[in-house]
């Protein structure tokens, strides 16, 4: 997950500024006047290969997290067991390793 933080982080810190910097900015109603800055977020990374990487491996209990959330908005802190199996799933992923290149070799001569 740290991997997947940092890439975001790298790539996508511009919108990562900008959504914390609303969420700072409004307390009360972050969730509705944050959510286009959210969804920035999400745009940039979805262009990243380690982040889709991950969204494959560990889509399912990062779906079981996210309906947990929903289900606790008041208490978030009742998701901890979801989060930590997503975390767990998450840092497993390795990035792909770019395809090696062949070099062609001269055929001997006949």
């Amino acid at each position: 997950m740290q991997a997947a933080l940092e890439v975001t982080a790298r790539h996508c810190g511009r919108e990562l500024d900008q959504y914390g910097q609303c969420v700072a900015a409004k307390p009360e109603s972050w969730q509705r006047d944050c959510h286009h800055l959210k969804m920035n977020i999400a745009r940039c990374t979805s262009n990243h290969p380690v982040i889709r990487q991950i969204r494959q491996a560990c889509a399912e209990p990062f779906e079981a997290f996210e309906a947990c959330l929903r289900q606790n908005e008041a208490a978030t802190g009742n998701c901890a067991g979801q989060m930590r199996r997503f975390l767990q799933c998450a840092e497993q992923v390795q990035p792909a390793s770019p395809p090696a290149t062949v070099q062609a070799q001269p055929l001997p001569a006949s």
